[in-house]
């Protein structure tokens, strides 16, 4: 066999490699959601949303650029996690989305149910400003610039199944909840839109 027909058999072979090591190397195919206060994610998963795509079979995989609010997904497209697959949820719906009905000041556990356990820098909660418009898509503007309950991840593996409690702001009306678990060892972070009604 000639060295030129060994060559092109060799190359041939490492390129039917490539796309086997870029599917194998990706993220892992399953992460977490929250549930309380239940996430547009979750609604769509349970049905009580509908019209939802791809997202209804995969509530847990909103992942996207860690950094927030520096960093990570684009304005407008937060609720996805900057992903196009899911770009139903940064829909507004003209504010109709299920709400979770609360009390401003009310003590509340925050539940994330986490389907790969990655380890974790932290979660962070934040709460829409007074006079943010529900019929737009969020954006770090219609955001309180800081999170109201930060959990420190301790870089350790969680459970599957995490609750924090905390204080809600004292709101009142209609707002979202962005629920952030940035993760420790990936260059990623799970974002969870909520609608509540205070």
């Amino acid at each position: 066999m000639s060295g030129k027909r060994i060559t092109r058999m060799l190359t041939i072979a490492a390129l039917a490699v490539i796309p086997m090591t870029l599917v194998t190397t990706g993220s892992a195919s399953a992460h977490g959601y929250t549930n309380s206060p239940a996430s547009r994610a979750y609604h769509c998963n349970q049905g009580s949303a509908q019209d939802c795509g791809a997202i209804q079979w995969e509530p847990h995989s909103v992942e996207g650029p860690k950094g927030f609010p520096e960093a990570g997904p684009a304005d407008g497209s937060i609720c996805a996690g900057g992903n196009t697959r899911f770009a139903e949820l940064d829909d507004p719906r003209g504010g109709a989305w299920p709400a979770t009905d609360v009390s401003g000041g009310q003590d509340f556990t925050f539940r994330w149910h986490l389907t790969a356990r990655h380890v974790t820098t932290s979660f962070r909660y934040f709460v829409t400003r007074d006079g943010w418009d529900p019929g737009q898509p969020l954006t770090r503007a219609a955001l309180e610039p800081e999170p109201f309950l930060y959990v420190d991840g301790q870089n350790q593996q969680p459970p599957a199944d995490v609750s924090h409690s905390g204080t809600l702001p004292n709101k009142s009306g209609r707002h979202l909840i962005l629920s952030v678990w940035d993760i420790a060892d990936t260059g990623n972070a799970f974002y969870q839109c909520a609608d509540v009604e205070f």
